[in-house]
């Protein structure tokens, strides 16, 4: 049995709230780049010029990428040979973010009741999916969520006749919906299968995945493919003021299902596909 400190779990949580919201992946990075030497549209290359400068000015002057520095979302799979030591997990997580936002001044955007709508202060609790795995390590992956993109998100419980088609057209729906409110060119996340809430988590957890690793399946890398072409001849174009780019991917995660359902799950994310990763 491999001991780990809660500690070290609220230090590497704090790290990784203040590296997601001021720099974006490698992968995020180019296929940025790419979007903006292939936009089509002149006032969209415009847009996305404007979003590298802003980039670059949150890498140097060391600030949020984006106002909105989310919601902490965290998946932890947890080896089952890993024993925690000196505090629970959920409190070393949650400590990790109230450091995080409060000592890197990110905005603290969490209400504790979402009825009362009072502020907590330090953008905790967190959101956290747990997962036991195999072996003796603890690998955490934050994905800061803005509510911009977050709001546009949809669950389509579609009937297994459905088939394909019923997908594309439920995912190209749901961009079609959300429009310029989900601050395009976005990463599209589709989880496929399970149930109500499995196909919503698995959407979810889709966006962490980088955008230049493809599918396990390449039935499901051809459908990704299908479906961001389908997206970005919707004209809905960078800022949803017209050009081509309007995703810059789609990435599906699939689990096994009822013979009776096609449950199909689109969480949206802005340009800002935020998320940071680290194995303990």
């Amino acid at each position: 049995m491999r001991e780990i400190k809660a500690s070290d779990i609220t230090l590497a949580i704090k790290e990784m709230c203040t590296e997601a919201n001021r720099t974006l992946s490698p992968d995020m990075k180019r296929v940025l780049y790419n979007a903006a030497d292939k936009e089509e549209s002149p006032l969209g290359r415009q847009i996305l010029e404007q979003l590298k400068e802003n980039l670059s000015i949150a890498a140097s002057d060391d600030i949020p990428i984006c106002q909105d520095t989310g919601m902490a979302v965290i998946f932890a799979e947890i080896g089952q040979e890993v024993h925690v030591t000196d505090g629970w997990i959920e409190d070393a997580i949650n400590e990790g973010v109230r450091q995080g936002y409060t000592e890197g001044y990110l905005r603290k955007s969490v209400v504790r009741d979402p009825i009362d709508r009072v502020n907590t202060g330090d953008n905790t609790p967190a959101v956290i999916h747990y997962f036991m795995v195999p072996g003796d390590k603890i690998k955490l992956t934050l994905a800061p969520k803005g509510f911009g993109s977050e709001n546009m998100s949809r669950v389509f419980m579609l009937k297994p006749a459905d088939g394909v088609e019923g997908i594309k057209n439920a995912v190209v729906t749901a961009v079609k919906d959300a429009g310029p409110n989900a601050c395009p060119p976005m990463v599209v996340g589709v989880g496929i299968g399970g149930t109500f809430e499995k196909c919503a988590l698995l959407a979810k957890k889709a966006l962490t995945r980088s955008l230049e690793e493809p599918a396990a399946d390449e039935r499901i890398t051809a459908l990704e493919a299908e479906i961001l072409e389908m997206i970005n001849e919707s004209g809905i174009g960078p800022a949803g003021l017209g050009g081509s780019t309007t995703a810059f991917a789609v990435n599906i995660e699939t689990y096994a299902t009822h013979i009776a359902g096609l449950p199909v799950g689109v969480n949206i994310c802005c340009h800002v596909n935020r998320h940071a990763v680290r194995v303990l």
